[in-house]
Parts: C-alpha cells; sequence; structure tokens
C-alpha cells in the first residue's frame, strides 16, 4: 500500500479479513486499515475497502459491525456488489460513500443508471467492456466510471467463474479463487493445454481513455511484489502525467510498454477494448512464465555530500552494470556502477548475497524508498523485433 501511494497512485483499494475477494492475500486488520488511512491520507491519497463477495446467509453474521468500523476509522468508501451490504449502509445510516464492484459486471448504461439510483457514486465497469461502450456510458451519464487497465483477466466474465469451485471446492465468488484456468491439462492428445487469459495491459491506449473523460484507471496490486506495484504505478503516472503537462511522445509509450512487458512473468494485451478478442489474448497450449530479476536494490540512504548510496540488494549486480534508478520524486537515469563496498568496507566486485547492504556512488541525487532497477533500452528496434516474431506466431 505505501509502495503503490510513494509510487504515483492517487487512492488504494484494500480487503479485509473478511467479505473481500482475495481471502487468500495477506489481507489488512481493522487495525492496519486504520494505519494505511492514516499514512495515505497524510499523503492526500484516498483508501477504499472492498466488501464485495457474494454473501450466504451465514456471511452476514457480524457485517454490520464491520462496515461501522470501518466508517469509524474514516475510510474514503466502500467497494459493493451485494445488494445486502447496500442495504446494511443506508440502514446504519452510513455516510461513507460506496461505489460498485466490477464483480456486478456492468457494461451497460442502463445498469449505471439503476445502481447510481440506490446511491452509488461511482461504478467500476465490467474489465469486458469495450472502447465504444465505455464511450456511450460516459457520453449518457454523470456517475462517476472507473476501469481495469492492468492486471489479470478472468477466463469467465470476472468473478463469475465455477471452476474453481468444482476442482478445489474453493469458492472463487467467496474469496477462494484457486485460478483454476491457470492449470495446465492433459487434452488426451499428448499434449499440454491451458485456457487462461493472457493479462490486460492499457499503457498505449491511455492517452485515448483518458480522452473519454473516465475518472479512476485501476490497476490490480493485490498479491503482486513491491517492486510490481513500484514499476506499474510509476509507468502509468509518468504516462498520465505527460498526456495533462503536453509533453508526451511515441517514444515514451514504446518504452512503459517495454518497462511493463518485462515486469509481468505473463504476456499482456489490450484485450476486449477495441471489441472481443481472437486467440492473441489467451494461452492454449503451453506458455512461459520467467520470474523476473530486474530489481537490483532499494536505495535505504543517500549523502548528497559523498554521493554515497547504501542499498539493499535484490538481485545480483557487479561493477561494470550499467543500471538505471526511478523513485517517487525521482525520474529515470542511469549511470555505471564503478565500485561497490560491502558492510566491512570492503570493495567487492558485485552484490551477490540476498539482501546485503552494500555502498555504491551515484553520480546525482537519489532517495530512500527510489529503485536500482536493470537498464531498460529506449531504442525502438526492440519492439519492431517483438512484433517480428509475434507476426512468426500466426499474428497479424
Amino acid at each position: 500500500l505505501k509502495t503503490a501511494c510513494l509510487y504515483g497512485a492517487d487512492a488504494v483499494y484494500i480487503g479485509g479479513y473478511n467479505y473481500s475477494l482475495r481471502a487468500n492475500a495477506n489481507n489488512f486488520s481493522i487495525d492496519e486499515i486504520r494505519e494505511a488511512c492514516e499514512f495515505a491520507h497524510g499523503l492526500g491519497k484516498k483508501v477504499y475497502v472492498t466488501v464485495n463477495m457474494i454473501f450466504h446467509n451465514e456471511d452476514l453474521s457480524g457485517l454490520d459491525e464491520y462496515l461501522m468500523a470501518l466508517d469509524e476509522i474514516g475510510i474514503d468508501s466502500y467497494i459493493v456488489s451485494d445488494f445486502a451490504v447496500i442495504e446494511a449502509i443506508k440502514r446504519l445510516k452510513i455516510k461513507t460513500p460506496f461505489f460498485i464492484s466490477t464483480q456486478k459486471s456492468i457494461t451497460n448504461l442502463e445498469t449505471v443508471k439503476f445502481y447510481k439510483s440506490l446511491g452509488a457514486y461511482r461504478v467500476v465497469l465490467a474489465r469486458e467492456c469495450s472502447r465504444e461502450d465505455i464511450k456511450y456510458i460516459k457520453e449518457n451519464i454523470d456517475t462517476e466510471v472507473e476501469v481495469f487497465i492492468h492486471g489479470a483477466m478472468c477466463t469467465s466474465y470476472s468473478g463469475r467463474c465455477v471452476m474453481s469451485n468444482y476442482v478445489t471446492r474453493r469458492d472463487s465468488n467467496r474469496g477462494g479463487c484457486s485460478q483454476v484456468c491457470r492449470f495446465v491439462f492433459d487434452n488426451g492428445l499428448d499434449d499440454e493445454y491451458a485456457f487462461s487469459s493472457k493479462d490486460l495491459n492499457m499503457i498505449e491506449y491511455l492517452p485515448d481513455m483518458m480522452n473519454l473523460g473516465i475518472e479512476s484507471y485501476k490497476i490490480e496490486g493485490r498479491m503482486k511484489s513491491m517492486y510490481y506495484i513500484a514499476t506499474v504505478a510509476n509507468a502509468y503516472r509518468t504516462i498520465m502525467d505527460k498526456k495533462i503537462n503536453g509533453t508526451l511522445t511515441e517514444d515514451d509509450i514504446v518504452y512503459y510498454k517495454k518497462v511493463l512487458n518485462r515486469v509481468s512473468n505473463r504476456e499482456n494485451t489490450s484485450q476486449f477494448y477495441n471489441g472481443v478478442p481472437g486467440e492473441e489474448g489467451q494461452y492454449f497450449n503451453g506458455r512461459q512464465e520467467l520470474s523476473n530479476q530486474d530489481f537490483l536494490a532499494l536505495v535505504i540512504d543517500f549523502d548528497k555530500e559523498s554521493k554515497i548510496a547504501t542499498l539493499e540488494q535484490r538481485n545480483k549486480f557487479s561493477v561494470g552494470d550499467v543500471v538505471e534508478v526511478f523513485g517517487p520524486n525521482t525520474s529515470v537515469k542511469s549511470f555505471e556502477i564503478k565500485d561497490i563496498l560491502n558492510d566491512k568496507d570492503e570493495y567487492v566486485e558485485s552484490a551477490s548475497h540476498a539482501q546485503e547492504v552494500v555502498r555504491v556512488k551515484i553520480p546525482f541525487e537519489v532517495s530512500s524508498d527510489d529503485i536500482i532497477r536493470v537498464k531498460i533500452p529506449w531504442q525502438k528496434f526492440l519492439f519492431i523485433v517483438s512484433s517480428i516474431r509475434y507476426k512468426e506466431r500466426g499474428g497479424v
């Protein structure tokens, strides 16, 4: 949560121990939600809490007390999907606003109007909405609209899947999804078969989406690493800010698309934005999901006089490596590692021990919480080669 706020998010959405759809995540206790609000609000950011599972009778026990506790803490909004939660918010006369989760699979204007009539100030549209769906809704109602722009896709309409229930007896609609669609199956022909969707990546369409007047852009961040969250938040924040101040270039889009492709270990595409995706939006026979080792170090401290940065190592780096740094207040810059000092003040050739603390000279000012990563080249030819490879696989 702190990383998301520091690296550019205007708001974060989180789940508590109960009632959310990431029951297997390390979710937030009431005390942690209070701490999260204090931290985010101190930065002028907002905190939304998901209460968006599909409720069975036994799940309603304790709901009133939970909603009131969140209201007392001062969260900025509930994210809901079940009418029972909306009814409880109204019955308890809770002033904290609510908006409608993507779990309701909203794809049309009339449904948006209906939830507005119930008091929702925002709806999160289904990931399956096209550009024309979004455009038509935005042109015909003043309700705030939120759309997903990055993260995992569901093989079914988002959250409407029962494969997890069938195969593992974990209810995906009550927070227990085991992502059965990502399992590898035997298709009976001595071949492996999968049917999961590729991830969503809207970085190249973000400027167009901003022209549609969308109020909120949502990135899936739960159960992700600190490096993933920092990288993705920074990429979209940068493109958005450059679009707003009129400095956005094609090179920026190419570079940050490359950044996002490297940070994820799954292939991605724009999915439904330009129409129903075909085979390019889905995995079939086999896939590669390689772990990312671009995250080299976290800046712990920086001495302005000596220009020496104290780093916590995350992946191996060596003398002579050209790396780049970025952070909450540090634009992307690169430098060559000339020397590495370990915690015994010894010069070493590389930082190869997990999370060891070392010191490195950096020729420009950096700050704590900045990230050192592998240098990602700006050259366009890498993007072109990727396109050629795609054509070789049958793409157009």
